[in-house]
Formats: C-alpha cells, structure tokens, sequence
C-alpha cells in the first residue's frame, strides 16, 4: 500500500503531488486504466511496446550515467 507522511508546514497541493507520483511510480494508476475497460488486442500491444521503450531507455540513461 503506497502512502506518503505529511510533513509539517506542507502545502496540500505538494503532498498530493508527491502521492500522486508515489501511485505512478507503482504503476496503481496503469492497473486501474487496464481494468476499467476492455483493451483491443492492438492497443495492448501499442502499450507493451511504449512501455519496453521506456523501460530500454531508462536503463540507457543508467549504465551511461555509471560509466561517468
């Protein structure tokens, strides 16, 4: 279960952003959307691809930070 500590003197609108990226981070909201609704065959494929991408390009990001 994701959740956040307020911290004292915090704006609401900081700690729902930070919440809000908790639950990205986590994928909540992926798996929700995957859920609500039924997904074309096509789509399902868009998103995997979309998401290999992303993935394929973070870890570039990695291994080329580390190499610094």
């Amino acid at each position: 279960m994701n959740g956040i500590v307020v911290r004292e003197d915090e704006a609401f609108e900081k700690a729902l952003r930070r919440f809000t990226k908790t639950c990205e981070r986590a994928g909540i909201l992926s798996d929700v959307k995957k859920y609500r609704h039924f997904e074309k065959p096509s789509e399902e494929k868009k998103r995997r691809l979309n998401s290999s991408k992303r993935k394929r390009i973070r870890e570039e990001k990695r291994v080329s930070y580390r190499e610094r």
